[in-house]
């Protein structure tokens, strides 16, 4: 059976999302510092279609945490276009060619067809809970592993609901003060260390997710 990772950057005060979100600024106030540690690396940029970048410890982590990634699952508010009915002309946040090159299931209360993408990404709109989208990722990756993409309330839903392997954390040393928490209402979670690695400027801690 396919393992079940997520992995997300984190504040030092426990927030994945700056305080007011919008869909102009999905992240929150002050949410972009949380990821700009990845942006310059040379995996991150070749993702994106884009050349150059830095190699290091940082780059190493990516490589690791993208390595055999054969299907994706995503909450709505990520895949974004805003809640209600679809606007069909959202196709994500991502351009014509998504970084994902996989199946991508989106968790959402509101129907949708199959929207393939330019370098082999489809997302796939399901309706009917975790349970499914996991069900359905799980089938689309085959040997390879299952990427929980986020946001923190999808990684939460399959937190609670005790489907997640690994947890990988990227402690971004800024202080956000407010936002969306990861872990909050997850009282009865208990994580085992597994991994420490220090970068230049996060630290990348992963953990077991305990049943």
């Amino acid at each position: 059976m396919s393992t079940v990772t997520s992995q997300l950057s984190i504040s030092l005060d426990g927030y994945v999302a700056g305080p007011e979100q919008s869909l102009q600024d999905p992240l929150g106030r002050g949410g972009e510092q949380l990821h700009e540690w990845v942006y310059g690396l040379e995996t991150w940029r070749a993702q994106h279609g884009l050349s150059g970048g830095e190699r290091g410890v940082d780059a190493e982590v990516v490589d690791e945490m993208t390595r055999d990634v054969g299907a994706y699952v995503m909450g709505r508010r990520m895949f974004g276009g805003g809640d209600g009915p679809w606007d069909e002309t959202w196709h994500g946040w991502w351009g014509e060619e998504p970084p994902f090159r996989t199946p991508v299931f989106v968790l959402t209360h509101q129907p949708r067809e199959p929207l393939p993408m330019a370098g082999g990404t489809t997302f796939r709109f399901v309706t009917d809970g975790v349970h499914s989208a996991l069900e359905q990722a799980r089938e689309a990756a085959g040997d390879g592993k299952v990427a929980i993409a986020g946001g923190a309330s999808t990684v939460r839903q399959y937190l609670a609901a005790g489907l997640l392997d690994t947890l990988q954390l990227h402690i971004v040393p800024v202080v956000l003060g407010g936002g969306e928490r990861l872990l909050t209402g997850l009282d009865d979670l208990r994580l085992e260390q597994a991994a420490v690695v220090a970068g230049p400027t996060v630290t990348h801690v992963t953990y077991r997710v305990l049943r």
